[in-house]
């Protein structure tokens, strides 16, 4: 991603994070950038373009997230728990993330369509962010099917891949139950791996 680009969508979280998106005003964003207001437009369209930009960059990092939460461990349960605590921490952290994984989105944030909009930007990134954007379902699936890949090796078995899909499936949702309400003592990873362990017995 162009440095211009990647400095427009740290300033424009940055603003949010201290005002709603309807107060988020182009040409602030484009000043605490460092660059002009043409070349904001220039890289994003409009206002929406920008939202829509940054939601996508959001949705790639949680997933990039989520992939280096499930090639940190060897064991499975642990990968699958690492992977629970990092979509309630992302969640935590994150309001962008938070609505997106819950579809609950709040004043303060913008709130694309997640369809795509017709796309006339000349900047492949843009086209990209102008496509469709995840709903929480494609999270669910996402993840799931990003941790069946990783943990089912070479050769394994359709019903044995079919029951790591159950198990993925449920700790992605455990996950998601404790963004909405916080889990109490021992938090997702005791949630987790007790699920886990009733399942294998």
């Amino acid at each position: 991603m162009p440095a211009a680009r990647e400095s427009l969508l740290d300033a424009a979280y940055a603003a949010l994070a201290r005002r709603p998106w309807s107060a988020v005003r182009m040409v602030d964003v484009a000043a605490a950038a460092g660059v002009s207001r043409q070349t904001l437009y220039n890289e994003f369209g409009s206002k929406d373009g920008l939202a829509r930009a940054l939601v996508r960059r959001e949705a790639d990092g949680y997933l990039a997230g989520v992939d280096r939460a499930l090639t940190g461990h060897s064991d499975l349960c642990d990968r699958l728990t690492a992977t629970a605590e990092w979509i309630t921490s992302a969640a935590r952290e994150n309001a962008l993330v938070r609505a997106m994984l819950t579809g609950c989105w709040s004043e303060r944030l913008p709130f694309p369509a997640l369809s795509a909009v017709p796309s006339t930007s000349a900047v492949p990134a843009q086209r990209r962010a102008d496509g469709p954007l995840p709903s929480p379902g494609d999270f669910v699936a996402l993840v799931r099917d990003r941790a069946v890949t990783v943990l089912a090796g070479p050769g394994t078995p359709k019903s044995d891949t079919a029951d790591l899909a159950r198990s993925c499936e449920l700790a992605v949702r455990l996950a998601l139950s404790c963004v909405a309400a916080s889990p109490g003592e021992g938090g997702v990873a005791d949630l987790v791996r007790s699920v886990l362990q009733r399942q294998a017995d």
